[in-house]
C-alpha cells in the first residue's frame, strides 16, 4: 500500500508511520522541513517538502495513492492563543485540506482513500452526556476549527473518492502530547483525580 501522510512528523504521524513501515508499506511524508525530519523517519520513509498549503511540487504522488492521511495543522497546545495564532491554527487546516483537493483533483487515477483528521473538539465544550457522531459542531473556537477543517476536503467526496474523518481526543502517550505535561504533578506527589469518571 502507497500512502501519502500530511503532517505525519507529529505525535500521532509518527505513530501511524512507525504501524505502516511495519506492515510493509510505502510511506511518503509531507513535511515543511523534510531535512531535519529525514533522520528521525525510518529510513523506509521518504521526507518531501511542502508549503503546507498547495499540491505543488508533490501532487502526482496522488496519482494511483491507496491513500492520503490528512494530519497537517499548527499544534493546538503549543503556546498561548493570541488573535493571529487562532488564526494560524484555523488556516493552516484550511490550506492542508484544499492542498489534498487539488492534488486528488487532478490526479486521473484518484487515490483509493482520504483520511482527514479532526478532533473530539468537534462537539465543542457540554455537559458529559453522550454525543453521537451526528451531533453539530460546536460554537466554541475548537468546535468552529474542526468543522472548517473536517470540510476543507470534503471536496474528494464529489470526485468519487472515499473520505473518512477521524476525531481523535486528547492522546496520551510518553513520548509527547498532553501527557508529560498531566503526568508532571504526579511526579511531585501533587497529583489528584483527574475528573470524576
Amino acid at each position: 500500500m502507497r500512502t501519502l501522510i500530511t503532517g505525519g512528523t507529529g505525535l500521532i504521524g509518527r505513530a501511524l508511520i512507525d504501524s505502516l513501515v511495519a506492515d510493509g508499506h510505502t510511506v511518503t511524508v509531507l513535511t515543511r522541513s523534510p531535512q531535519k525530519h529525514q533522520s528521525s523517519l525510518p529510513s523506509a520513509v521518504t521526507a518531501l517538502g511542502w508549503d503546507g498549503k498547495s499540491a505543488a511540487g508533490w501532487g502526482h504522488l496522488a496519482e494511483g495513492a491507496d491513500a492520503i492521511v490528512n494530519l497537517a495543522g499548527e499544534g493546538i497546545a503549543d503556546g498561548r492563543w493570541s488573535a493571529a495564532r487562532k488564526q494560524r491554527i484555523r488556516q493552516s487546516r484550511v490550506d492542508a485540506g484544499r492542498a489534498v483537493v487539488e492534488a486528488v483533483g487532478k490526479a486521473k487515477q484518484k487515490p483509493k482513500v482520504v483520511v482527514q483528521a479532526s478532533a473530539v473538539g468537534y462537539y465543542g465544550i457540554g455537559d458529559a452526556s453522550p454525543l453521537p457522531e451526528s451531533s453539530p459542531a460546536g460554537q466554541d473556537f475548537l468546535g468552529q476549527v474542526c468543522a472548517d477543517w473536517e470540510a476543507s476536503s470534503a471536496e474528494v467526496e464529489q470526485m468519487g473518492v472515499r473520505r473518512t474523518i477521524i476525531r481523535t481526543g486528547i492522546v496520551l502517550s510518553t513520548k509527547g502530547g498532553a501527557f508529560p505535561t498531566l503526568r508532571l504533578p504526579f511526579r511531585f506527589f501533587a497529583g489528584g483525580p483527574i475528573g470524576h469518571g
